[in-house]
């Protein structure tokens, strides 16, 4: 009998999967029905897992310390799998594609071919399908189009098109760009659903039935390309109050038995249709969404199930009087359910920030907690580019294991990029697990480079070059290798596909340098003393560099550059470069001006604080005063928004007054023909060393802070404050995600009529890479650029406040249930440095400026060392000294977005590796008379170590083909709207040409097949 029963079920399980590997029934097709002039609730199953937070990522996947928080992704997935395999009718939606792998990795063919069955048959749906849900306003778009890739390959890998998500889902960051959405858009998403938004404006669009919009993502760019409609959750993305039936819940379950005690379904069938009536009067048609579900729910997946069948059960067998009926969904047969009503949709051309959920609780502190996180993220995604580029350039295979080692870098890239990973809003520890990981990645890549150039710089296969060594904190001058050795050589590695030139700051022991550079001339060159300012930063313990070599690196486009370096002690060495003069103390009240070819910045003969800034090249002059202030943290229980406290997320001083950060010294100039540098103190915890270097048209401020000092009690927020004569009339820019630039007025929001509740934190934003503030009258425009991530503002008329550092003694009440209080090595505050980079001249010449100084910056070139272990001669004879692998340069207004090995939908039969290639157009329409115009690239005969034999557009994410997309289209209250569909121009081979063209802010993907160039 027993046998019997096995062999039975086993026919069953062969039933079963030849059943769902063959009806392929995903997407629109795939969803249950519903029922017309009734309330429809889309039961929506779903689970928040987040990508690390209270735990790391791993601790969430185990289930490791349940002391912290009880989450067990793994068993998630267990459960809910076994209940979709029960019924036909469930449906469950997945979204962090890291933990999906991380699961997917452990099962058994026979498993994923469960799986594959249920994902085929629309039971299963990815939804957003990013390696993690990603914050929007720390973000690099760089970054955000990457995860995103990383997940929808592993998606289009293992199931197909039926893995391809078709709608996004950020239900849990705190605040929207309209850059999310835009790319969102490009990627091939039909729509967005997210939680957040400001209460305020949330309760005006309930009264007005606006939770639902087409949402103009590029309104004056991109246009329809980026149009995306989008929804806001009802109840963030909880279930209504009483219906939640997960082991970490405390609702009453469905005690559905009326011979036992409890029989409660009368007083659940009310709640339920009460709360469907009431979600219901909040939207435009008779669709409502009903997430059920929260963070880490579905551990116990039979309890949430079971409950939700018997909720259906019995509300649908009322559905005649209470014009409910309930239905088991996703998020996609929603949307292909409002797509198929007559209804005319509102539109929205701003975004989602500044978010608050009451009075008093703006969540504008995460823009810029954890300084030192955030730029690290930011430098690791430039070293993953070069990783990548460098990658395809030398055609390495997986006998090199450059896969291996990439793919590290890339998931610790993509889990860096969660709402609170680089939002700076996890716990400490998980913050330590976010640097590791991205160090471990950035370990493995060094691997990935050094054989990149074991085969890029020898002159043939005979040769092998020294290994690369790299210094990863050259930004506090330390280098190992630069400051042990005599002799080594410098190689800078330019990810951009233009030539550049860049300085170079190095740590060195001896006073004296030689640096040649590849053609064997000498590099004019400058030594200057490290500060003790420096010197005082914790993290430089074990450094013996008492100086820094400074000099200009010029470097091909996607090439490199090798310099060659000595120290020596001989006179005539010295006349080849330009040594610091002696300390000049601002003791005599005389103004002190610096000045290079382009720029002149006076500063106060007594406070030495910087008095204006001139542009020699348009005679345009500012006052211009900058210096540093901190306000106080408010504290409180957070029971009220009059009691909230400020914390990892929330920014809210207790007063609207900042505090200078006192000058105790008086500044010094240091003079050279380089670089030119004010060195000021403004506290012990506060200093900065403002410079022109020789040729550049912007000032640089290179700020030091901490450890902020706490044993009055009082956390503080420090801000660099630039404030000018420039009348900017309540208005400001700033950058989406480092792309498209929004207007920020003061005290005002576009689509409702604010109440402001807290002057200071309810006017910051975010700023990803640069603000500005222009006077219209005089056509005047100052820009600051970032090297990471911050909040900033225009709090009054001609001033910029950015946020740099922060450290606090209360926690805000938001979950992470600690204070913000970073250390350093030796357990103080921790000391942050970083910089700001100044511009001030006309609108149209600022914008020419930002845009290229922006994609400078991020992509920086990549410095590596090798011990010079033979002479000039010598070296090339065997070795490249400088090298591009381009053969022209990109026109000025286009960047080389991507290039890296990769695979994607579109795959012929090939003998090399196929490759994905972005370009975009860095400018926006009508930003500068030239470079806004459309740009051409041919990618035929672009490249020098390879040439292009066909190519296939895809989305931007790079898992569609780009003629294969059709997105719903939508009808909008707009007047004149024009709802056909957009038709993607896909570039093709003519004439043995692949002529590529770029419109402004465009992106376009491509899966480029080689043919190799002998």
């Amino acid at each position: 009998m027993a046998v019997l029963s096995v062999l039975h079920l086993a026919l069953v399980i062969v039933v079963f999967i030849h059943t769902v590997d063959s009806t392929t029934t995903c997407g629109y097709q795939s969803c249950n029905a519903v029922k017309e002039g009734m309330i429809n609730v889309h039961l929506v199953p779903h689970t928040h897992d987040d990508v690390g937070w209270l735990k790391t990522v791993d601790q969430y996947f185990y289930g490791d310390k349940s002391d912290i928080q009880r989450a067990g992704v793994q068993y998630i997935l267990d459960g809910v799998i076994q209940e979709l395999l029960n019924d036909p009718n469930k449906r469950f939606i997945y979204v962090e594609v890291a933990f999906f792998a991380r699961w997917w990795r452990q099962q058994s063919d026979s498993m994923r071919h469960i799986v594959k069955g249920l994902v085929n048959q629309g039971r299963l749906e990815f939804i957003l399908g990013g390696w993690s849900m990603n914050d929007e306003a720390s973000t690099h778009y760089n970054a955000i189009i990457d995860q995103h890739t990383l997940g929808f390959e592993f998606l289009r890998q293992n199931f197909g098109d039926c893995g391809r998500p078709r709608v996004a889902w950020q239900i849990d960051p705190f605040g929207h760009s309209r850059e999310q959405a835009s790319l969102f858009a490009q990627m091939g998403f039909d729509g967005l659903f997210f939680g957040r938004l400001d209460y305020q404006d949330k309760d005006e669009r309930i009264k007005s039935k606006s939770m639902e919009m087409l949402w103009r993502g590029s309104p004056s760019n991109l246009k329809k390309t980026a149009d995306l409609f989008t929804g806001v959750l009802y109840n963030n993305y909880g279930p209504p109050k009483g219906f939640c039936f997960d082991l970490l819940c405390a609702d009453d379950p469905m005690m559905d038995d009326d011979r036992l005690n409890d029989y409660n379904v009368p007083q659940k069938v009310e709640m339920f249709v009460n709360a469907s009536k009431e979600w219901a009067s909040a939207y435009a048609t008779k669709h409502i969404l009903m997430t059920m579900g929260s963070d880490f729910n579905y551990q116990n997946a039979n309890a949430w199930f079971k409950n939700l069948d018997k909720l259906m059960k019995h509300v649908n067998k009322q559905s005649n009087s209470t014009t409910v009926n309930v239905l088991y969904s996703t998020p996609s047969c929603y949307l292909s359910s409002l797509n198929k009503e007559a209804v005319r949709w509102p539109t929205k051309e701003d975004d989602f920030f500044p978010y608050a959920h009451r009075e008093h609780s703006f969540w504008t502190g995460y823009f810029s907690s954890r300084p030192a996180l955030k730029d690290y993220v930011r430098r690791t995604n430039n070293f993953l580019q070069v990783c990548k580029q460098m990658d395809a350039s030398a055609a390495l295979h997986d006998t090199d294991n450059s896969t291996h080692e990439i793919q590290v870098l890339r998931e610790a890239m993509g889990v860096a990029q969660h709402h609170d990973a680089v939002s700076g809003t996890e716990k400490q520890p998980v913050a330590y697990d976010y640097a590791l990981r991205l160090a471990r990645g950035v370990a493995a890549c060094q691997k990935v480079v050094n054989d990149a150039y074991g085969k890029l710089l020898p002159l043939n296969a005979s040769y092998t070059p020294p290994g690369q060594q790299f210094c990863n904190i050259l930004n506090i001058s330390v280098c190992g290798l630069t400051e042990n050795y005599k002799q080594f050589t410098l190689t800078a590695y330019n990810p951009l596909g233009q030539d550049v030139t860049s300085w170079v700051r190095i740590p060195v022991v001896g006073k004296v340098y030689q640096v040649k550079g590849p053609d064997n001339t000498n590099v004019p060159s400058q030594v200057i003393p490290v500060t003790k300012d420096t010197k005082r930063i914790p993290e430089r313990q074990g450094s013996i560099a008492h100086y820094e070599l400074i000099f200009k690196t010029s470097v091909p486009a996607l090439g490199f550059s090798v310099y060659f370096i000595s120290k020596s002690n001989k006179a005539r060495v010295k006349l080849a470069q330009s040594t610091s003069k002696k300390l000049v103390k601002n003791n005599e009240g005389t103004d002190t001006v610096l000045k290079n070819e382009h720029v002149s910045l006076t500063f106060d003969g007594t406070s030495g604080r910087l008095k204006t800034m001139r542009n020699l090249n348009s005679d345009i002059e500012v006052g211009l005063q900058q210096g540093f202030y901190y306000y106080t943290g408010h504290t409180g229980n957070n029971t009220q928004g009059v009691l909230q406290a400020s914390g990892a997320y929330v920014f809210r001083p207790n007063t609207t007054k900042s505090f200078k950060a006192k000058q105790i010294e008086k500044s010094y100039v240091r003079e050279g023909r380089i670089v030119q540098e004010v060195h000021q103190t403004f506290s012990p915890w506060v200093t900065q060393v403002i410079r022109l270097y020789e040729g550049e048209m912007h000032a640089e401020f290179e700020w030091t802070v901490g450890p902020i000092p706490v044993s009055d009690g009082s956390g503080k927020e420090v801000m660099s404050q630039f404030l000018t004569t420039l009348d900017s009339k309540g208005t400001f820019y700033t950058d989406a995600n480092g792309r498209e630039i929004l207007k920020r007025q003061r005290n005002r929001r576009a689509t409702w009529d604010f109440s402001q509740t807290e002057p200071i934190a309810g006017n910051f934003y975010p700023v990803n890479s640069r603000i500005f503030i222009r006077d219209e009258d005089l056509g005047v425009q100052l820009t600051v650029l970032t090297d990471r991530s911050q909040g900033g503002s225009s709090i009054i008329d001609g001033g910029i406040q950015l946020m740099v550092h922060r450290r606090l003694l209360h926690d805000d009440g938001l979950g992470v249930g600690e204070p913000l209080n970073e250390t350093g090595l030796d357990h103080k505050g921790l000391v942050v440095r970083g910089k700001h980079y100044v511009f001030l001249g006309g609108i149209g010449e600022s914008a020419a400026f930002h845009r290229k100084m922006a994609l400078k910056l991020y992509m920086a070139p990549s410095l590596s060392f090798m011990p010079n272990v033979m002479k000039y001669a010598k070296w090339t004879k065997q070795f490249q000294t400088k090298w591009s692998g381009m053969n022209s340069n990109l026109p000025d207004n286009v960047h080389l977005l991507t290039m890296e090995q990769w695979g994607g939908p579109g795959v012929v039969p090939s003998s090399s590796q196929p490759y994905i290639i972005r370009l975009e157009h860095i400018f926006e329409t009508g930003e500068h008379s030239t470079l806004s115009k459309d740009a051409t690239v041919n990618l035929q005969g672009l490249f020098a170590t390879f040439d292009v034999s066909s190519v296939t557009e895809l989305t931007l994410g790079a898992n569609m083909v780009l003629s294969d997309l059709h997105r719903l289209q939508w009808n909008t209250t707009d007047i004149n709207d024009d709802s056909t569909h957009e038709v993607p121009v896909v570039s093709k081979i003519r004439n043995g040409s692949v002529v590529v063209e770029l419109k402004p802010m465009q992106i376009r993907t491509y899966q480029v097949q080689l043919k190799d160039r002998k």
